[in-house]
């Protein structure tokens, strides 16, 4: 990295091609995964089994997770209900198997793995309607979310921004359900709920470039554009930075220490915001590079502001 009187002077621009290569085959690969593999969906979304079950004294999910998995239920996902003495169990759909035999499996199953005494304290069933129903309902609303960024930055600034912003958006929304479909982790409603935060996310930090770029372009008159972009990416570089790595921070702690429940949303999130990061310097800015933007696009907008205030 270069410094010019403690400023960053980086020329971004000069690696978009490369950028750009990496960015579609990022993309490639993310879209090959889901049309190959798919996504593995959680009981969210399949439907399946919740079986609660209250013990006597504090329990360790760890052995719980061990002793279902060696007796037919390595799908099981298990978590704490409410206290570290109360879990909740959730298992797939199961042919052949109603609901009465199995949640007396998995209780035969705990407490032949715990001497603490145990209650089956409810047990429901989530039908494959209901899970698709939500799958829908969830797609369906990262659909409105994007459509109201291209409204919203439309206004805001220009419809040029406002395509290197959703395709910004929709490059971190392919690539992040796109390493869930490689690894073949478990997709579901918090999943689900991370992927809508990395929108909110990568937006804020594209909105904080886009604003700079605009301003740099008001001001600036003997620039080529290519010369204001590197500018105004370089003068957000620190801000940039600072908030993805302070953010990192958190999620790496909830990866690795959050448990086994909340490994997907933060998981999620981490590729979300390194992503997210990465496009808002160069897919975004790249977009407006290949749009062939001039200060025109901006002086216009600023002349009709001006004239918007008369009184």
């Amino acid at each position: 990295m270069q410094f010019l009187q403690g400023k960053s002077t980086i020329d971004f621009m000069s690696k978009r091609k490369i950028a750009l290569a990496i960015s579609m085959l990022l993309i490639t690969i993310s879209i090959g995964s889901l049309f190959t593999k798919g996504l593995n969906l959680g009981i969210d979304f399949t439907g399946g089994y919740l079986i609660e079950a209250g013990y006597e004294n504090n329990v360790d999910l760890a052995p719980v997770r061990a002793a279902l998995g060696e007796n037919g239920f390595k799908d099981a996902q298990v978590q704490y209900f409410g206290t570290t003495k109360d879990i909740l169990v959730r298992i797939a759909p199961r042919e052949g198997i109603n609901r009465a035999s199995l949640s007396d499996t998995v209780l035969s199953v705990l407490k032949s793995n715990s001497t603490q005494s145990i209650e089956m304290r409810r047990v429901e069933y989530v039908g494959p309607q209901v899970g698709e129903e939500l799958r829908d309902q969830g797609g369906l609303a990262m659909l409105v979310a994007l459509f109201c960024i291209l409204v919203y930055v439309s206004f805001r600034f220009q419809f040029k921004s406002a395509v290197g912003a959703i395709l910004a958006l929709i490059h971190d929304v392919i690539i992040t359900i796109g390493c869930f479909s490689i690894l073949q982790m478990d997709f579901n409603l918090s999943v689900l709920a991370a992927i809508l935060a990395v929108i909110g996310y990568s937006l804020n930090d594209t909105v904080v470039v886009l604003d700079r770029i605009r301003e740099t372009f008001k001001n600036v008159r003997k620039s080529s554009p290519r010369d204001i972009l590197n500018l105004s990416i370089n003068q957000t570089l620190s801000r940039t930075l600072m908030t993805s790595l302070t953010t990192l921070l958190v999620l790496l702690s909830l990866f690795f220490l959050g448990g086994e429940v909340i490994h997907g949303f933060a998981f999620a999130l981490i590729i979300g915001v390194v992503v997210g990061t990465y496009s808002s310097i160069y897919v975004a800015s790249s977009t407006l590079m290949a749009m062939d933007i001039k200060k025109q696009d901006f002086l216009v907008q600023a002349k009709e502001e001006v004239v918007d205030d008369r009184p």
